[in-house]
């Protein structure tokens, strides 16, 4: 197994001498986590001042009131959606066809396998965080909310909702939420996009730790035609463990074992091969246009959430 495996493959580097617990921390939706949102709320209202987010515009094409594109006219359309003018001018009867609005499906799916709540589960707790302000922000726009949580399947679903009363649902269900099982990004999505035939916006909020790699999961979204944005959980201390000596790491995941000895020049390696995973996973989502948002473990949720929406990608 090379260094780039140890991320690849889910590997969480730690010697079972260290006996590390997950401590006991404080409520993740407590009184000062609800009026952050209140506050990313209403930032988000004034960067998109004068749009109704429920009436953002979809590629559907239909009976809307925005002009779209033409089409020949077929035997059974509608005389009153003929382009007059344009047979008039050439002789061709073509109908017009418009923009629908509609109101907009976000989809946040969570990755809940074992690796997100290695050591301390400050990735996971991050990971709840975000979607819950997330949410929350399209709750209060009168967007259509869903939440899963995923491993190698789709583990539970928040049914869709709306309206920002409707946080208290999402806290409920993100508590609820305890990381085990395996990574298999493509399996679980494949199940994913086969229970919601409503297109939307897909959130991954994943560490990323996939076996069998991360693009196979992100490209089932693209090829079903879901507007796919990855919120990419990183640990740096991941890439610097406190590994000295010969030491046993397993596979937090699938439990295998294998005896190593980490010395200053393996470390070196191991934090070159993470940053490199990481520009590997901002380039394949940039090359092919997904929104991509590394969210880091040490930076406040607000401060990612206000990041995210400087970027732009989740609300256009």
């Amino acid at each position: 197994m090379g260094v780039l495996d140890v991320f690849k493959k889910a590997t969480a580097p730690v010697s079972r001498r260290f006996g590390l617990t997950r401590p006991e921390r404080a409520e993740l939706f407590d009184e000062d986590f609800q009026k952050k949102l209140e506050t990313l709320a209403i930032v988000s209202r004034r960067v998109f001042a004068g749009r109704m987010r429920a009436e953002r515009r979809t590629k559907k094409k239909g009976s809307g009131i925005e002009f779209a594109d033409h089409r020949d006219y077929a035997p059974g359309d509608d005389f009153r959606y003929v382009d007059w003018n344009v047979y008039q001018r050439f002789g061709r009867l073509l109908v017009r066809l418009y923009e629908e609005e509609e109101d907009l499906s976000v989809y946040f799916i969570v990755d809940c396998s074992t690796s997100m709540g290695f050591g301390d589960g400050r990735k996971f707790d991050q990971a709840r965080r975000l979607c819950a302000a997330l949410a929350y922000v399209a709750l209060a726009n009168l967007d259509r909310v869903t939440i899963v949580s995923a491993t190698d399947s789709i583990v539970a679903r928040m049914p869709t909702t709306r309206g920002k009363g409707r946080i208290f649902k999402v806290f409920d269900f993100l508590r609820r939420a305890e990381p085990s099982g395996v990574t298999d990004l493509q399996d679980s999505l494949k199940t994913f996009v086969a229970q919601h035939k409503r297109r939307g916006l897909a959130v991954l909020i994943s560490d990323l730790y996939d076996p069998a790699g991360f693009e196979q999961g992100i490209n089932v979204l693209r090829y079903n035609k879901f507007e796919p944005y990855v919120l990419h959980i990183v640990d740096p201390q991941e890439a610097k463990p406190a590994l000295r000596g010969d030491v046993r790491i397993y596979d937090c995941e699938t439990g295998d074992e294998r005896e190593v000895t980490v010395t200053p020049k393996l470390l070196e390696r191991m934090e070159r091969a993470w940053n490199e995973y990481l520009l590997d996973v901002e380039r394949f989502c940039t090359s092919r246009q997904v929104p991509y948002f590394v969210a880091d473990v040490d930076t406040p949720f607000d401060e990612l959430v206000l990041s995210v929406f400087r970027r732009g990608g989740f609300l256009r």
